[in-house]
């Protein structure tokens, strides 16, 4: 079926059915975006929507993704990092030198440009995205070397990550308490400025990450004109400007406008752009051929041992740095779950950990990944390619 408004609606109605599932046991822990990967391949691979190209894959990878990610970052403001703490931002960013560390020592170790093919380096970048930011970044690295169009490679990448960040969970969940029992540490509290005391309540960060959002046709229309209008002029930037990548000016525009709280509060903006992120993924199932993908399964194996190695490296400097200085160990599991997992499971981690001063601190480092991870992601691939 090759029908454009056929395929429109089985994707919409993929993401009802997974997003249905994902709050069943059993399936809570894959959660709604893998999910819609593999029901949508599973469709593509029995013939119900193309496995090949075509003008709705096109338009969804040249504008829905973008326009997605582009909303997603609109709730990045950088004015509030101040309420972190200097604790948390500090081994955030030493999780981040250490997440680019253990990707350059897993790309030698692994041999990476035998073993993984000839886009090693753009899965480099990816991992050095989303274990510094999360998603968000690890699609847009995707998205700008074409990986998301290499079905099979970009799915066992998928798979390889969500398994390590559930891994993570359980680490950082352990981890903080066991230390904390042999090496007693001190608890910090972060000092919000004065006036702030009232964003560090479970509700307001809670509510950062609501998949619910009232909104109106005003709203609505100033997201879309904000958004078809930066990815116009990031398309010619990016077309004036050699070797400037398109998907890093829309980033740098998204943050720009993110900081004036009018665009900032916006309403929908993480609605639509979790949605337009589902219709992509789905786009990505579409590709995936899952015969070739089971026939290779030491991909996904060496995927992971990539992985694998990069995150341990990651926490022996972040644990190794936060020990010798004496730090917070609630503080370390918090920010290396931020750069691991994302804002969203460091503030889930806050919570399990019973620490209420550090929940919008673990978002507000969270969000700042989201900010750098991008950038990060292209330079380390760059360097590598």
């Amino acid at each position: 079926m090759t029908d454009t408004i056929f395929i429109l609606f089985v994707l919409c109605l993929n993401v009802i059915i997974c997003e249905w599932l994902s709050k069943k046991p059993g399936f809570r822990h894959i959660g709604t975006a893998l999910l819609v990967i593999i029901l949508t391949a599973i469709e593509a691979n029995v013939g119900l929507v193309p496995t090949t190209e075509t003008p709705v894959y096109e338009s969804i990878f040249n504008y829905g993704a973008p326009f997605s990610l582009f909303l997603l970052l609109l709730s990045v403001n950088l004015k509030d990092l101040r309420r972190a703490g200097l604790p948390m931002l500090t081994m955030f960013l030493v999780g981040s030198v250490g997440t680019i560390i253990g990707v350059f020592v897993s790309v030698w170790a692994f041999a990476a440009p035998q073993t993984v093919g000839n886009l090693y380096y753009a899965l480099a970048g990816m991992f050095t995205g989303t274990y510094i930011g999360g998603g968000i970044n690890f699609h847009a690295v995707a998205l700008h070397y074409g990986v998301s169009k290499v079905g099979n490679l970009f799915v066992a990448a998928t798979a390889a990550d969500n398994i390590m960040t559930a891994l993570w969970m359980v680490a950082t969940l352990s981890i903080p308490r066991i230390l904390q029992r042999r090496f007693p540490r001190p608890q910090t509290q972060p000092q919000p400025t004065s006036g702030s005391v009232d964003l560090l309540t479970s509700e307001t960060s809670a509510d950062v990450f609501s998949d619910s959002e009232t909104m109106n046709p005003n709203d609505l229309a100033i997201l879309l004109a904000l958004g078809l209008g930066c990815i116009f002029l990031s398309k010619q930037i990016a077309a004036i400007v050699t070797g400037v990548p398109f998907v890093l000016v829309l980033t740098t525009f998204a943050l720009l406008l993110a900081q004036f709280r009018v665009v900032n509060k916006l309403r929908g903006s993480r609605l639509l752009g979790l949605f337009g992120i589902y219709i992509f993924l789905a786009v990505i199932g579409a590709y995936c051929d899952i015969v070739t993908l089971l026939h290779d399964g030491r991909l996904a194996i060496v995927l992971f041992g990539m992985i694998l190695l990069l995150v341990l490296i990651h926490a022996v400097i972040v644990f190794g740095v936060g020990a010798l200085f004496r730090q917070d160990w609630a503080i370390l599991g918090i920010a290396s779950q931020a750069n691991i997992g994302g804002a969203t499971s460091a503030l889930a981690l806050a919570r399990s950990l019973n620490r209420p001063d550090l929940q919008l601190p673990a978002v507000l480092v969270g969000s700042l990944g989201n900010a750098i991870g991008t950038y990060l992601g292209i330079l380390v691939a760059e360097i590598l390619q």
